[in-house]
């Protein structure tokens, strides 16, 4: 470059250089600061250069095109970029360190602005296949924003407990924000909002083993002790139907006027289901040959459960209006949504204490000690995890050993409520239901 005739840089002479027409590119030099050049190309485009060594090898570092820097700008470039080669260290290096910095920092602005909302469908996604559908159907229902016409009545429904926080960003949610939330949704729903927090909560676990979201999060916000004390204490269910409330039960249910309600509760208190797994009972689950029926099970995916007489009467009798057992012509799906407001109504006619469709679950467990049901096979019928080693590997009983427990329950039951039931001799159209109510 010493050989290379240079000339002192002014505005006019930077912008009437250009590229000889028989070369790619052209280079001018600056006589003031060494190693600044413009450069220009055959296609016409020109920027300032620097050329210089580092550790016997030459470099070379675009400094910027002439329209964006002036002459003077550029020698001050230049003469920076100078020294750090005469410091040993390589301008290109430093200037990629700082790209990444400016990355680094957008990325972490970025960061900065995720809200809840939009981690909320990726936790569901990611977790989900992991979740029974009750699971699912929760996290949608707590985050749900409202404003919909509802599917049945009128009007439109309301925010799940969580929506109010959807819009706060993840760096905002600390334990005073989340007690605050928690204070203002446990006023008029302590249960709705206590899960709501439980599954807010597994969710900004799940963020924290997200490269993309760890660290968002304040430390401590769902252990603050402000979050504890507004948390609404966990309060054990133990809704049961007594053996001496059995009699008014049967009698205020019996009489509700849906008969596919009245028969579906029935049916929960006598075979231990699940509420939305007997809910999505299907005519082709249902064997009345065999005296059996596959419920789509939330823990092992299925399960066989007998068919006991007197529920193989109340399904033969209810009507084949679509594929479900418990069909609803007014549903969207076709099958039974809410039974809970006619229960609620037999509930008190009859002067019993409230009971949820799961403590009639519950009650099936509690009324089979009465016959001293031995408990594994009360687990496999209600579909609980086995409790020991042996339940689990060695001990999954026939149906008809199970049938054999079953039916003497669901006869002790019935005998209690005061229902004779009996079967004649010529089989299933020979039911016969006698109430002694």
């Amino acid at each position: 470059m010493s050989n290379v005739s240079k000339i002192s840089f002014t505005a006019p002479r930077v912008a009437d250089f250009v590229c000889p027409a028989d070369k790619d590119q052209a280079f001018l030099w600056d006589e003031k600061a060494p190693g600044l050049a413009i450069r220009a190309t055959r296609a016409g485009a020109k920027a300032y250069i620097f050329q210089g060594k580092l550790h016997g090898k030459a470099l070379r570092v675009t400094i910027g095109n002439p329209k964006s820097w002036s002459v003077s700008e550029a020698q001050a470039e230049a003469r920076r970029l100078q020294t750090l080669l005469d410091q040993g260290v390589d301008p290109r290096e430093q200037r990629a360190e700082k790209a990444a910095a400016h990355a680094a920092k957008n990325v972490e602005a970025k960061r900065q602005q995720v809200t809840l909302r939009d981690v909320w469908q990726l936790y569901i996604d990611d977790r989900k296949s992991t979740w029974g559908k009750r699971h699912l159907a929760d996290h949608y229902a707590v985050a749900h924003e409202g404003g919909e016409l509802k599917a049945r009545g009128n009007g439109e429904t309301k925010p799940g407990p969580l929506a109010s926080l959807l819009a706060t960003k993840l760096s905002d949610l600390a334990g005073k924000k989340i007690a605050a939330w928690l204070e203002h949704e446990t006023a008029t729903r302590p249960t709705s909002s206590a899960l709501a927090f439980r599954l807010l909560r597994g969710c900004l676990n799940w963020c924290e083993h997200e490269d993309e979201l760890k660290g968002l999060v304040p430390d401590g916000a769902l252990t603050d002790r402000k979050v504890r004390d507004t948390l609404p204490e966990p309060k054990s269910k133990d809704d049961c139907l007594q053996r001496e409330q059995l009699p008014l039960w049967f009698a205020a249910v019996r009489q509700i006027g849906n008969p596919v309600i009245s028969a579906y509760l029935q049916a929960l208190l006598l075979t231990g289901a699940r509420r939305e797994e007997l809910a999505e009972l299907r005519w082709v689950d249902v064997d009345f040959q065999w005296a059996g029926i596959t419920i789509n099970d939330k823990v092992e995916g299925s399960r066989t459960i007998p068919l006991t007489p007197y529920v193989a009467h109340l399904l033969a009798a209810l009507p084949r209006r679509n594929e479900w057992v418990f069909s609803s012509p007014m549903a969207g799906n076709g099958r039974l949504q809410e039974p809970r407001i006619a229960h609620n109504q037999a509930l008190a006619a009859a002067g019993l204490p409230h009971l949820t469709s799961h403590g009639l679950r519950r009650s099936f467990g509690a009324l089979a000690e009465w016959t001293e049901m031995p408990t594994g096979i009360v687990a496999q019928i209600m579909g609980h995890k086995p409790s020991a080693i042996a339940e689990k590997h060695y001990r999954r009983r026939p149906l008809d050993l199970l049938r054999m427990w079953h039916a003497k329950l669901e006869g002790w039951i019935l005998e209690q409520a005061g229902i004779v039931f009996s079967t004649s001799e010529q089989g299933k159209q020979g039911l016969r239901l006698v109430s002694n109510n």
